[in-house]
């Protein structure tokens, strides 16, 4: 049996992967300081890798490197939310208005399959990770059917940081996931023939999600604009 040898590259993407799991997971508390000495004796990696690794977190938005502080896991500001929030608004506008004309049977039947697994781990409440990851995977649907690579590049950049706030988010309503009919209105207008609907409730819908969030994190919520 031939067993390929772990190069540093793909060392590296392992060790993102690990790290990325425990930051959006939560099991790593925001906030909190880290040294490569630390990672390095847990996770049984060398420290080249790792500084790789670290880079890329960093370059995602999921570390922060602070000048003679040192390595932390992002915190949660009302500025990253509103930014947050208002890329994805505006990414999402343009993915259902890049893929509007290209939905068939077959991609509705596919919206309503993510859907449904949605639903399911909601009501099943067991996997809180998984569930997000659900959410996600649903949101995605427009992106993929798209077609468009860069936006999908853009989509995938900050999958992390959506992840990670959906995390906090649903640590702070003491829930496994989003309400069990939080998505049938944007499912039902995906599938209608009405895009100028649907974009209007992609705006409120986002609009509400970065209310609810900031005020369940106990960020600035009087600065929000309605």
């Amino acid at each position: 049996m031939k067993i390929e040898r772990l190069t540093e590259s793909t060392r590296r993407e392992h060790i993102v992967r690990s790290l990325r799991e425990l930051i959006v997971s939560g099991a790593v508390p925001a906030g909190t300081r880290l040294t490569e000495t630390e990672l390095s004796a847990q996770l049984g990696v060398s420290r080249a890798p790792l500084r790789e690794a670290i880079r890329e977190l960093v370059s995602s938005g999921l570390l922060v490197s602070q000048p003679y502080k040192g390595l932390f896991v992002r915190g949660v500001s009302h500025r990253d939310l509103q930014e947050l929030y208002s890329l994805r608004t505006t990414l999402e506008q343009m993915a259902f208005r890049e893929c509007w004309e290209v939905r068939d049977a077959a991609a509705l039947d596919d919206l309503d399959a993510r859907h449904e697994r949605l639903v399911e781990s909601t009501v099943r409440g067991d996997d809180p990770v998984g569930t997000i990851n659900l959410e996600m995977k649903l949101h995605s649907w427009c992106y993929e059917l798209s077609g468009h690579r860069l936006l999908m590049d853009a989509w995938e950049h900050i999958l992390p940081s959506l992840q990670f706030y959906f995390t906090l988010h649903q640590k702070a309503h003491a829930r496994p996931g989003p309400r069990r009919d939080a998505h049938e209105v944007y499912v039902k207008l995906a599938k209608s023939d009405d895009l100028s609907a649907m974009l209007a409730h992609l705006e409120d819908h986002m609009r509400q999600g970065l209310k609810r969030t900031a005020q369940l994190l106990g960020t600035e919520t009087e600065k929000i604009e309605s």
